[in-house]
């Protein structure tokens, strides 16, 4: 995968054309269908614009925050790279990226609302969306039934309620992962449900203390009372396969993805997966990201590109894209070609699709409200003492400026 798909060169081109390096990320698991993709997106693109030479250049997910900032820091290593909402405003506000509004600017009107707001910082596009991801519950049907609960939950109150009548079969009702470095799938979805969140609006404070953050960590809290939680609740991660979902040992997960929802499939049969809408607290809402092409701002290529960055954003590129990947399209004028019955269940989501507090310290505040939830779990702090040191330590941070 970290093999480089290197354009057509430009040894012997010709100093009259523009060389553009894109950094990728394996969106598309399957190793061989990723290579066929792309080779045929810079085939394309560089026989339409025989003046710019791409080079995609396959990187791994681990590890880059890390080297997109060194790159951002040493001016090289690419002019573009696919990035998400919460990894854009450091850079931004660091002068490190050019905006692209002016790529989008011809189809805005065809783009999800929330993909651009979530790759906007301070008024400014810095990202073009190639890609959405969304999260919606998946269910065992069956444990449900067994249970005498008529219909899964739908909201938050609803999954309190089915808690005791799942437990007294010995099934968690939740099969919540607490490992504390994925709030976005497990925590913060509960917590923007019932109207909280995670900083101020200013962005100058963390606020997931609030009433609404403590009744969110409650609800976690009487659940486990209740046998609504797996036993290692509090360490397990969110994998489907070899999981207690898959087992039968735990009967939802609030926080999924359409392919957990086929790997849920394969182990208790498709025929018993339900797929619901976000719980349900004071409002709906799902995590979900657009996956956004940024521009370095020292490119020496700008327009090159965002002529590429606009080509692969295309109706019939993201269109491929989606289909190959599993995810979806950030534009609504996009049909996804073959799409499964499931991916359609789940982008019933997507109108209720957040990308989580775009704030230029989320993923250092994350690791600390993750840990206090964690102690929570563990029967260390209740819910109110977690969430306050949590929230003292965050914003000791961003008074520091760190």
């Amino acid at each position: 995968m970290s093999a480089v798909i290197a354009g057509c060169g430009s040894g012997g081109s010709g100093s009259d054309k523009s060389a553009v390096t894109l950094w990728m990320y394996p969106v598309i698991s399957d190793v061989a269908k990723n290579k066929t993709f792309w080779d045929k997106v810079e085939k394309d693109f560089e026989a339409a614009n025989p003046t710019i030479d791409v080079t995609i250049d396959q990187q791994p997910w681990d590890g880059r925050q890390e080297k997109v900032t060194t790159a951002l820091a040493s001016r090289k290593g690419f002019d573009l790279v696919v990035l998400g909402p919460d990894q854009i405003p450091q850079y931004a506000q660091q002068g490190t990226l050019e905006p692209v509004d002016d790529v989008v600017a011809p189809d805005k009107a065809a783009y999800l609302p929330n993909s651009l707001s979530g790759l906007t910082v301070d008024g400014k596009l810095y990202g073009v969306p190639i890609y959405q991801t969304i999260t919606a519950p998946i269910y065992n049907k069956k444990l449900f039934e067994e249970a005498g609960v008529a219909k899964a939950p739908e909201t938050l109150a609803e999954l309190k309620e089915a808690a005791p009548k799942l437990a007294a079969k010995g099934v968690a009702v939740l099969d919540y992962p607490g490992k504390p470095d994925a709030l976005n799938q497990s925590f913060y979805p509960i917590l923007w449900a019932n109207g909280g969140s995670v900083f101020s609006p200013d962005g100058k404070s963390v606020t997931v203390n609030s009433q609404e953050g403590i009744d969110s960590l409650q609800l976690l809290l009487d659940l486990k009372a209740a046998g609504g939680l797996p036993e290692n609740t509090a360490s397990k991660g969110n994998d489907i396969e070899g999981g207690p979902l898959a087992a039968g040992k735990t009967a939802m997960y609030h926080a999924a993805t359409a392919l957990q929802a086929d790997q849920l499939g394969a182990a208790i049969g498709p025929e018993n997966v339900g797929i619901g809408l976000p719980l349900e607290g004071r409002k709906r809402v799902a995590f979900g990201i657009p996956g956004g092409l940024v521009l370095a701002k020292h490119s020496e290529v700008k327009d090159a590109a965002k002529k590429f960055a606009g080509y692969l954003a295309s109706p019939e590129v993201a269109a491929a894209l989606a289909k190959e990947s599993g995810f979806y399209s950030a534009r609504t004028d996009v049909t996804i070609p073959d799409q499964s019955e499931t991916s359609k269940q789940f982008a019933k989501a997507l109108e209720f699709a957040f990308p989580g507090d775009t704030h230029p310290k989320a993923r250092q505040v994350m690791a600390m409200v993750g840990a206090h939830v964690q102690a929570a779990l563990i029967g260390k702090e209740d819910a109110k003492t977690a969430l306050d040191a949590a929230a003292a330590e965050a914003n000791e941070l961003l008074a520091s400026g760190s």
